[in-house]
């Protein structure tokens, strides 16, 4: 890398990383300087140019017309100690039916020193952060997260599960307990002044200004990072220490930023796992959600079991699809997994409602490869082991809504099975497939 301010930092982050990797009890006090303009740029390019703007209606173009100006003065502001980050813009989108989930959308300058702050702690905790751990994190995926689960089901004495939703978990995470979290690792006055005024910066809804005395806001590029240091300590290293050194048998913790799974060998266990997670959550001041969390029988034994008890086998979701227990073709036990019905049936009426909102304001041409696009991403996400069925489905759905809203544009002559096949010929929707495949090679724990 050349001699230059930019070079030089991110040597400095590599020296910071191997020395966090080296002494887990080291406090670092020097790290604010790190935010040089020429560190800031890199920041700025990082970002994606077509996000929505936030309260100062800047945009990454705007920002970017006197850009070294800007930087000089942002980071003027910062070592000066008035930089003051600006409120979020909260939007609404759509959690499921009834639900919606709020978003806070930050002014550009936000986002750029929010991404420098996110390089720092990441360069200190990726090397603290625990294997459990795969959201929001370097060369990690909900992917890897569901085949070390399909993985510990098959190959370890799981007979529970342990589900738990942590109930509006980004609204409610305590400033306070997350700031002294953060100390354990960082005395750096200034970066600790600069965290909590990104915490206490509020949102503007409806107009109003609100002030926020706990929670990081969900769309904010800092929000990951805090809440994987928050869990890292209030769940990853309590349950690897406290936990499973109070267990009679295997368990092990399958985390997905606030999502998590307890796989778990004994019932009494597994019981006692569920009461001390709400005991741990509620010393903090969240709440595990009484009718999202549950313990349940799961693993190689549960059909017969199931069977016994004159039952259905239990299943459970995790990050999108639902698990159950299957047989493969030689007979033997097998995880089977499909898109969870909640998530399907979202899918179907968020394509159908996008089909039928642009299939009138861009020519056909234009919109057809986002819907190419659209499918794409859903195949990438849901083509996993067991749920090709379901891909297939989709697809299949995705077909008809679409033949169905070019049929709509006006009152003009459909357009027929035949002339549609022919146009699928010319102008291919993607097909489906297993993109991501479980059994390829076995999860090292």
């Amino acid at each position: 890398m050349p001699d230059t301010e930019i070079g030089k930092t991110w040597a400095k982050l590599s020296l910071i990383s191997d020395h966090a990797r080296r002494d887990h009890g080291f406090q670092f006090t020097s790290l604010i300087h790190l935010l040089n303009v020429e560190f800031m740029r890199d920041c700025y390019n990082s970002l994606n140019r077509n996000k929505a703007v936030g309260i100062d209606e800047v945009s990454w173009e705007d920002y970017g017309v006197n850009l070294e100006k800007n930087l000089e003065e942002l980071v003027s502001r910062i070592r000066r100690r008035s930089y003051k980050p600006m409120p979020a813009k909260r939007v609404y989108i759509p959690k499921n039916e009834t639900e919606k989930r709020p978003l806070g959308i930050p002014a550009l300058e936000n986002k750029i020193v929010e991404r420098g702050i996110t390089w720092i702690l990441e360069s200190i905790y990726e090397q603290d952060f625990l294997n459990c751990s795969y959201g929001f994190r370097p060369e990690r995926n909900c992917h890897q997260a569901l085949k070390a689960l399909n993985d510990m089901i098959m190959f370890k004495p799981v007979n529970h599960i342990v589900e738990a939703d942590i109930k509006g978990f980004f609204d409610n995470v305590p400033h306070h307990e997350l700031l002294d979290f953060i100390r354990i690792r960082i005395r750096d006055t200034a970066l600790l002044e600069l965290l909590g005024r990104f915490l206490k910066a509020g949102y503007i809804d409806d107009g109003m200004l609100i002030g926020t005395e706990n929670g990081t806001h969900q769309g904010s590029i800092l929000s990951p990072m805090l809440s994987n240091i928050f869990l890292h300590y209030v769940l990853d290293v309590w349950f690897e220490k406290e936990v499973k050194t109070h267990t009679d048998g295997f368990c092990e913790l399958i985390r997905y930023a606030d999502d998590f799974i307890c796989v778990v060998q004994y019932a009494g266990d597994a019981k006692r796992i569920e009461e001390v997670l709400k005991k741990r959550f509620n010393r903090y001041g969240l709440e595990i959600h009484p009718e999202k969390s549950r313990k349940i029988s799961f693993g190689r034994y549960e059909k017969e079991n199931a069977d016994k008890q004159n039952r259905k086998p239990n299943t459970f979701d995790f990050l999108g699809f639902t698990h159950f227990c299957a047989t493969s073709i030689r007979g033997k036990f097998k995880v089977g997994r499909k898109t969870s019905r909640k998530k399907f049936t979202n899918k179907c009426v968020e394509m159908n409602e996008w089909l039928k909102a642009v299939r009138n304001k861009v020519l056909t041409k234009e919109w057809w490869k986002t819907l190419q696009a659209k499918l794409r991403g859903h195949i990438q996400y849901y083509g996993v082991s067991e749920n090709f069925q379901h891909v297939r489905k989709f697809c299949k759905i995705t077909v008809m809504l679409a033949r169905k809203w070019l049929n709509r544009r006006s009152q003009k002559k459909k357009m027929s099975w035949e002339k549609y096949n022919r146009y699928l010929r010319k102008y291919p929707l993607p097909q489906p497939r297993i993109v991501h495949s479980f059994y390829t090679s076995s999860h090292v724990w």
